[in-house]
């Protein structure tokens, strides 16, 4: 019986080493895929993997955008073991579709696309905002207008100093797609102002807007201003 084993385990290597010694194209093992790289990353350092077989040995190299990538040109760009990387990565001239390219004697593969996007916040450009005018009992809305940015935001309002932010309830709201502020049927207590803050979901950066100052258009009752 052990014997037989003996057999079968030195006929499955010998299926083995065939197949390592058989001439054939290039095989992808591991394709590079899509990511987000934070700007303010203290790693400053990108890296697209690309894993390939073949024999014999393919040679592997990049394109961006379509464009081989002449490594050898950029001090920026490496590889290693197929792998790219870049250093000190520019959003401005890295950003882009990436393929990797494999090729022997035997054939020439090329990668699925693989985006590289980079994630940033930048401040706010504009210092002042107009105050805005209320009335009593009807709707007030406050423009956000996010600085640049790559990245998923998310928002919140200080309502005139840190840390008393807007709460949301029935009257309040937030929108998470542009930012604004909504307020329904203002108060006396909503006068005041406002600064829309920017969180960068993935840098995790944040920054203020300037401030929306609101007044009342008339006086109002007891109890207004």
């Amino acid at each position: 019986m052990r014997l037989l084993w003996e057999l079968l385990v030195l006929q499955s290597f010998m299926v083995c080493l065939a197949d390592d010694n058989t001439l054939h194209g290039p095989v992808f093992l591991q394709e590079p895929s899509s990511m987000i790289f934070p700007l303010d990353s203290e790693e400053k350092k990108v890296k697209l993997n690309c894993e390939v077989k073949g024999n014999p040995r393919p040679t592997v190299g990049w394109k961006l955008n379509g464009t081989n990538i002449d490594i050898g040109m950029d001090y920026r760009y490496s590889a290693v073991e197929g792998n790219l990387l870049i250093n000190n990565p520019n959003k401005t001239q890295d950003s882009g579709t990436y393929q990797c390219v494999a090729t022997n004697p035997f054939g020439r593969i090329v990668s699925r696309e693989a985006k590289l996007q980079f994630a940033y916040l930048e401040n706010f450009k504009t210092r002042t905002r107009s105050t805005v005018s209320v009335r009593q009992g009807q709707g007030m809305v406050l423009l956000c207008g996010p600085p640049p940015h790559s990245g998923e935001l998310t928002y919140a309002w200080i309502f005139n100093e840190y840390p008393s932010f807007v709460h949301q309830d029935n009257r309040r709201f937030v929108s998470q797609e542009t930012g604004n502020l909504y307020i329904a049927k203002v108060e006396a207590s909503d006068v005041g102002n406002y600064t829309c803050v920017v969180t960068n979901t993935v840098t995790n950066s944040r920054v203020l807007g300037p401030p929306n100052p609101t007044h009342p258009q008339e006086r109002w009752g007891d109890g207004g201003v």
